[in-house]
């Protein structure tokens, strides 16, 4: 008498073709929503670098620190009325959020989870955003030689792997397991 296991069924890819699908109709859309239209006008990146800018000047007169916007520029902070950082649009969040939101809803999950995990992931990443303006303000306050290394190597290692942390939470924890979910027909 032999027993054999079961043999186990392939997996089913449905899931994965569904989350490529709405993960590709996202990019398209933020294509034709931001690159075509947002970016070109502009107003949005310089309000979110403006407020990006006002919430770290804050921040770092909380924590005592002289720190201020430049009178003539919103994106600019200054140091003891020296100029600090300069919060250009690619460093203002937008695509972080897009992204990081644009994983969540392409990632199979409950909309209940998602309506409110989205926005606290995206004031989580705001957060960590101004904290990272501040902490370029300090460093280039006191170590002006180092800033160009922390700006692109070390705060983006702390933001990104902050985000994976964020979709390891959704995709782990938050999400059903993907092998209970029904997989669209």
């Amino acid at each position: 008498m032999s027993t054999t296991a079961p043999v186990a069924a392939p997996p089913d890819n449905r899931l994965l073709f569904r989350f490529l699908l709405v993960a590709g109709a996202m990019y398209l859309a933020w294509f034709f929503l931001y690159q075509q239209w947002l970016e070109p006008d502009g107003r949005l990146d310089v309000a979110l670098c403006g407020q990006i800018a006002s919430a770290s000047v804050g921040l770092l007169r909380a924590v005592g620190f002289d720190a201020a916007v430049a009178p003539a520029n919103a994106q600019l902070l200054l140091m003891n009325a020296e100029p600090s950082v300069v919060v250009y649009p690619a460093c203002n969040g937008l695509v972080l959020y897009a992204l990081f939101a644009g994983f969540v809803l392409a990632f199979p999950g409950p909309w209940r989870r998602k309506v409110w995990f989205i926005p606290a992931g995206v004031a989580l990443i705001w957060v960590l955003n101004v904290l990272r303006v501040a902490a370029l303000a300090i460093n280039h306050h006191y170590s002006h030689q180092t800033v160009d290394f922390n700006h692109h190597y070390t705060f983006n290692v702390v933001v990104y792997g902050c985000i994976f942390g964020l979709w390891m939470l959704w995709a782990r924890r938050l999400a059903p397991n993907a092998s209970a979910l029904t997989p669209l027909n």
